[in-house]
């Protein structure tokens, strides 16, 4: 099925002068190529790449260029004109899209630069955008465990940190108290969950959570490594004894072990055992 607003690998069905028709294999619903994105030499039953949205026409069109964002994403756009349907907004493609006057929260202006959510108005069947962004945020509970990577848009500056957007679904927060080098709105960022609050908003943090555990792990294996008096200990010994321990899975013992080991810190025995490098 051809899919509105997204990238799909179609297969070309037929070459007329003015392009190609693609298709899904197997479908006989067919989008049109313009010849200017034809690839070289193309041929029936090729695939290519591309992107489907809706022409000047409002009929399918398909396109190897590569939109600012696609459907069910955030970003922010440029107002390329106003008149009195709404604003249309540049987001790479030849047509611009178009934020009706209803979708708007204060009146865009020619120029303006918009945080925008993009979607297909079910109504109309085409691809529109909406400053709205509240009512297409925390619709679904963050299923995220404390350490998971995420992408988020830096949206807002508050008197405590950043609001962001995170992978394009949920609120989150970066606090001033997290930041370590400078962040600016309208960056995407790579962060790491903190924690999810009651509320489905999400806690975040730039440093690698993960690794900062592994970092700490491994300097308690090592206080442990330089008491002789402490029982030998390794790869070998159970989930259980690790738990009683060092108070951490198993799994994650092993991640600090290969950091010392890499490191240079420990020797590993043929039995598994680790101890101090002499």
């Amino acid at each position: 099925m051809i899919k509105l607003g997204k990238y799909q690998t179609l297969e070309v069905s037929r070459t007329v002068d003015f392009g190609v028709y693609l298709r899904e294999p197997g479908d006989t619903k067919e989008v049109l190529l313009p010849a200017r994105y034809v690839p070289e030499n193309a041929v029936p039953g090729d695939l290519i790449d591309v992107f489907v949205y809706n022409d000047s026409e409002d009929r399918l069109v398909a396109t190897t260029e590569r939109p600012y964002a696609t459907v069910g994403q955030f970003a922010f756009l440029e107002v390329n004109a106003v008149n009195d349907i709404g604003a249309f907004i540049d987001w790479g493609l030849p047509k611009d899209l178009l934020v009706p006057y209803s979708e708007q929260k204060v009146k865009m202006r020619r120029g303006g630069i918009y945080l925008v959510y993009i979607y297909v108005d079910d109504s109309t069947n085409r691809i529109v955008a909406s400053a709205r962004i509240e009512r297409f945020l925390g619709n679904a509970y963050p299923d995220y465990k404390p350490g998971d990577k995420v992408e988020a848009l830096v949206y807002e500056h508050t008197e405590i940190g950043y609001k962001t957007i995170v992978d394009n679904l949920h609120r989150g927060m970066i606090y001033a108290n997290e930041i370590y080098r400078p962040i600016e709105l309208e960056e995407n960022v790579t962060a790491f969950v903190k924690q999810v609050r009651p509320d489905g908003k999400i806690d975040l943090t730039l440093n690698d959570i993960s690794a900062r555990r592994t970092t700490e792990l491994s300097e308690r294996i090592l206080k442990y490594l330089h008491r002789p008096e402490n029982g030998p200990v390794g790869d070998k010994s159970s989930p259980e004894r690790i738990q009683l321990i060092f108070n951490c899975s198993k799994k994650d013992f092993k991640k600090a072990v290969g950091l010392l080991y890499k490191e240079h810190k420990i020797a590993i025995g043929a039995d598994g055992t680790i101890a101090l490098m002499p």
